[in-house]
């Protein structure tokens, strides 16, 4: 889909929370892909009908500043803020004109832009959950004969805490990114293409990237897109490609595959990257 500039004003606000209540890697189901495709033809159906051209996905803009000190999960999750969503080549613009160009941008800064759905973590955060038990006082049963009632409970049963490894978005677990490192002169031009490939839905294997990401860096600008199944290598070539072919870098031109998992092991997003071409 070619993406052609319009004026008419549409952003939508409403948000949509990932779902951190699993303790394992959630698998889509085709159930879910089959009502997350009904969910779609009928938001293009209702955007066709007000005279609006709309996209294949629906996306959403995120910012994240990131603050000085020792970087943990639960900080960096924090920092994450949307900025916007649009789901029509009008409100693509009307968001796009205003954002804030890369070169006006501070270091360090990224800036997201992911299918909705799709929040851009890698990270897996660990939290403490008590285990408490409850026991209802009836009306009628005397409060002496209750309190030794869970006197006794609590004595068989002991309060103990569980840790519970939460997937922060369920389509990212077994992804990875393909990493493009520029001069700060250029990257500006460079994200504005590859945005336009991604909202148009240009680039190969489409349905399986999850977004792309724009990292302020002191000495250099870093481009990464985001996809599902990094143990999917011809997936995985094949977007390479396809990002050269859009970006028309030459190609003998290097870039570094690095899948979430690594990330994980290492703490780094960029560094120790597992494949280069």
């Amino acid at each position: 889909m070619e993406i052609s500039e319009k004026k008419e004003a549409e952003i939508n606000n409403s948000s949509k929370d990932s779902n951190n209540n699993s303790n394992i890697n959630v698998e889509i189901t085709d159930s879910d892909t089959n009502n997350m495709n009904k969910e779609a033809e009928e938001r293009q159906a209702r955007e066709l009908k007000a005279g609006l051209h709309p996209l294949k996905h629906k996306y959403v803009f995120w910012y994240t500043r990131r603050t000085p000190g020792v970087r943990t999960q639960t900080a960096y999750e924090d920092n994450i803020k949307k900025i916007v969503d649009f789901s029509t080549v009008e409100g693509f613009w009307v968001c796009y004109c205003h954002l804030a160009r890369s070169s006006t941008l501070p270091s360090p800064t990224d800036l997201h832009l992911f299918k909705e759905g799709i929040r851009p973590l890698w990270e897996v955060i660990i939290e403490d959950l008590t285990i408490k038990l409850c026991v209802p006082i009836t009306v009628g049963i005397n409060l002496y004969n209750s309190c030794q009632i869970l006197n006794i409970l609590f004595k068989m049963i002991p309060v103990f805490f569980i840790k519970f490894v939460i997937s922060q978005d369920s389509a990212n677990c077994n992804g990875g990114k393909w990493i493009i490192r520029f001069k700060k002169v250029v990257s500006g031009r460079f994200w504005e293409d590859l945005v336009l490939a991604l909202v148009g839905d240009q680039l190969d294997y489409g349905d399986n990237i999850c977004g792309a990401v724009l990292s302020i860096r002191f000495n250099e600008d870093i481009l990464s897109v985001w996809n599902r199944n990094a143990s999917d290598h011809q997936a995985v070539m094949a977007l390479r490609d396809s990002i050269k072919r859009h970006l028309k870098l030459p190609h003998s031109y290097v870039m570094e595959y690095k899948p979430h998992d690594a990330s994980l092991r290492d703490n780094s997003s960029y560094r120790n990257a597992w494949l280069r071409g």
